[in-house]
């Protein structure tokens, strides 16, 4: 299975539904980069990942990755992992990421980690 992206909205979090694997050999990473790049161009400065689905990534993923969060926090923006799993945990452990990239099992906790301190969801 190849990757899919799907893009949704919670606010002002854009958040990236990823599922399959993102690899290069099959041109994955590719699609997940262009996603990326075109978010942040478009002004995108809070990006939740959700890794749920997702069964497997390699370097130039986590690379993509990295890249965007740094690039997004230099922008005042951040980026967040939303529940990995399996080998893509693992991948993430091996290299701390984890220590880097705040990473959540819970979205509703994952979105309010976006919010300043002492601010309030309007209803």
């Amino acid at each position: 299975m190849g990757l899919h992206v799907s893009i949704r909205k919670s606010e002002d979090v854009t958040i990236l539904d990823l599922r399959g694997r993102s690899t290069v050999d099959r041109g994955e990473s590719e699609l997940l980069g262009s996603h990326l790049q075109e978010l942040v161009a478009s002004g995108v400065r809070k990006l939740l990942l959700n890794l749920t689905n997702l069964t497997q990534i390699d370097s130039s993923g986590v690379s993509l990755i990295v890249t965007t969060c740094a690039s997004l926090r230099a922008e005042g923006g951040d980026l967040k992992l939303l529940c990995p799993r399996g080998c893509v945990l693992e991948v993430f452990t091996v290299l701390r990421l984890l220590e880097i990239i705040p990473s959540f099992q819970d979205e509703s906790e994952a979105l309010a980690s976006f919010r300043p301190l002492g601010s309030f969801a309007q209803p």
